[in-house]
């Protein structure tokens, strides 16, 4: 696991973990010395080994016995959020803020309980503040997309994700997630936003993506076929047997 305090959530706001590496995956020894070693442990060590086999409740239990920190808060409300307790996560990343006010992960939290209660305006303003304090990180700036076109700023958005690829081609197979606005979104804002990164995996010359994610947009009711054709962004993916296939399919549609 990378050492990121952004929580991968598949809620599509990513979550960053703290900086410290977390402990060696409990699957990886046998479950009785797991749990040897886990009683062993600091609390908040114990807490990073817990998280790391999801068991979230526990984790939280065994960070209430350390130490409070910026970190050890931040931590506390990555496990409310696996647990869908978005207020706790909430009330918890507002704990390591008030300790550490310019914590870019932290900030980053708050803003994908924002998100996830649909406060899109809020979790924006979050996200750049975090993206300005930690410029180099893909997953806050792919968060960031996310949020823009959830409020239907699609430019903004594409801008973001653009970002999110310079930094790392591979930000959203790393976040495990696709990113999918949740609530209320139509049908056409979520198609609108596939055929952005459909443009967006063809221009950085990754075929399969953009094939994936214009099928996703012509599932979801994308229809304009002569915008497609005459796209200059897909003039490479045109050459291609799967585009070719995709187009095929549509017709029958």
């Amino acid at each position: 696991m990378k050492n990121r305090c952004l929580v991968t959530l598949a809620l599509s706001a990513a979550v960053l973990l703290p900086g410290s590496a977390l402990p060696v995956p409990a699957e990886s020894v046998p479950q009785a010395q797991a749990n040897t070693l886990a009683q062993t442990l600091p609390p908040e060590e114990r807490g990073d080994l817990l998280m790391a086999r999801q068991q979230y409740a526990a984790a939280i239990d065994a960070y209430s016995l350390a130490p409070k920190s910026a970190v050890v808060w931040n931590k506390i409300g990555i496990a409310y959020h696996h647990l869908a307790a978005i207020d706790e996560a909430r009330r918890d990343y507002e704990r390591a803020l008030l300790i550490r006010p310019n914590y870019p992960e932290a900030i980053n939290n708050l803003g994908a309980t924002y998100f996830a209660a649909r406060n899109y305006k809020k979790a924006i303003k979050l996200y750049r503040n975090a993206l300005r304090l930690m410029p180099t990180s893909a997953v806050i700036a792919a968060n960031l997309g996310t949020a823009y076109f959830a409020r239907g700023k699609y430019r903004q958005g594409i801008d973001a994700y653009r970002m999110a690829f310079h930094l790392d081609p591979n930000v959203f197979d790393d976040m495990n997630i696709l990113p999918a606005i949740p609530g209320t979104t139509t049908a056409e804002d979520r198609a609108k936003q596939d055929y952005c990164l459909a443009e967006l995996f063809a221009q950085a010359g990754m075929e399969d993506r953009a094939i994936e994610f214009l099928r996703q947009a012509f599932d979801e009711g994308f229809t304009d076929r002569n915008r497609v054709m005459q796209d200059v962004l897909f003039a490479r993916l045109r050459t291609t047997a799967q585009f070719a296939q995709l187009m095929a399919e549509q017709k029958e549609h």
